[in-house]
């Protein structure tokens, strides 16, 4: 994978890619332990379940992606589906607990015996979680555009020559041209004709 942009090598992309997959997994799995610590401690929510749910599924979904720098397509083009979906999921997350803990009263809202610092460390983790499932879904399909791209440059390009256009002869005029001739019938439009 060969970058077409002076400014950015190919290592270059991987080193980023990697940190925001780094950030990325890092931010879920403690997006995964404050979770389950307000699971253990109280009454959950909604909010709290879903998050919970999304984390764990995404502490798993997102190991394949610590692999895709490294490959080809077919394993970036699964990474960058689970991008996708996983940056709607997180984006959802990120809203439920905003207006949880933010808009609504922080210490009546799930659990409530909970101080609000640590429900808004929770939201913070959760908005880290889905900014850097944002970035690596650009990152990821700019490398995979460059794949592609590298994929295309290394077949031939052939030029299509045109067998039955007219040559052009410069040593004959245009203005005289050669007499054309009448087209002649066929034997079938002779029967069909009478002639």
């Amino acid at each position: 994978m060969a970058s077409k942009i002076p400014f950015l090598t190919e290592e270059q992309l991987r080193f980023f890619l990697i940190c925001n997959r780094v950030i990325q997994w890092m931010s879920s799995v403690i997006v995964f332990g404050i979770t389950s610590y307000f699971i253990n401690i109280g009454p959950r929510g909604l909010t709290i379940t879903y998050v919970e749910i999304i984390a764990v599924v995404s502490v798993v979904a997102f190991l394949p992606a610590f692999i895709s720098p490294f490959m080809k397509t077919p394993v970036k083009e699964f990474v960058l589906f689970i991008d996708v979906i996983f940056s709607y999921l997180w984006l959802a997350a990120f809203i439920f607990s905003a207006v949880d803990y933010n808009q609504n009263n922080c210490h009546a809202n799930a659990p409530p015996s909970v101080a609000c610092s640590k429900k808004w460390a929770n939201e913070a983790f959760i908005f880290l979680t889905f900014i850097f499932t944002y970035f690596a879904l650009f990152i990821e399909t700019w490398s995979l555009w460059l794949a592609h791209g590298d994929d295309k440059s290394s077949f031939p390009q052939h030029e299509k020559n045109d067998r039955f256009a007219p040559a052009h002869d410069s040593t004959i005029p245009t203005a005289q041209a050669a007499p054309t001739e009448e087209p002649m019938a066929t034997p079938a439009q002779d029967v069909i004709y009478g002639q």
